[in-house]
């Protein structure tokens, strides 16, 4: 079985953002050789998520949306984290988002549903973040 393994890295100028990584990813795929097996993508911070949907701008700005009405930036003070940092709702949309993705890989390529894609989302930003892409297989 091969292995493949490689750390993507990202500055993100805003606080929140969603960056559509498909072909960050894909390049990493056909880098490993790989033709059959799976790849891991996950987010190696615990303020930013891996996931898959659809890649329309209306859907991400209703998940900006649904993750501020369900764990609001402001006011800071509202959480017991924000002692030291003011971060504390970046860590719970995280939650919400998820850590990692897991996509089948079949005849070289990531098998994916209609209108699949893999997005990185920020919610922490204004420094330099990393995603770990791992791939096992044949």
């Amino acid at each position: 079985m091969k292995h493949y393994r490689k750390e993507l890295w990202f500055d993100v100028p805003s606080r929140r953002a969603f960056i559509n990584i498909t072909d960050h990813v894909e390049t990493c795929l056909r880098e490993s050789g790989i033709k059959e097996g799976l790849l891991l993508c996950n987010a190696m911070h615990i303020t930013a998520s891996v996931f898959i949907n659809d890649n329309e701008a209306g859907l991400h700005h209703d998940f900006e949306r649904f993750l501020e009405r369900l764990a609001p930036e402001k006011p800071y003070d509202q959480y017991r984290h924000n002692t030291y940092e003011d971060n504390a709702d970046a860590h719970l949309k995280r939650t919400v988002m998820g850590r990692e993705v897991v996509v089948a890989i079949t005849g070289g390529a990531l098998d994916f549903g209609p209108w699949e894609q893999i997005f990185y989302g920020e919610f922490d930003g204004r420094r330099r973040k990393r995603i770990l892409v791992k791939i096992m297989g044949e």
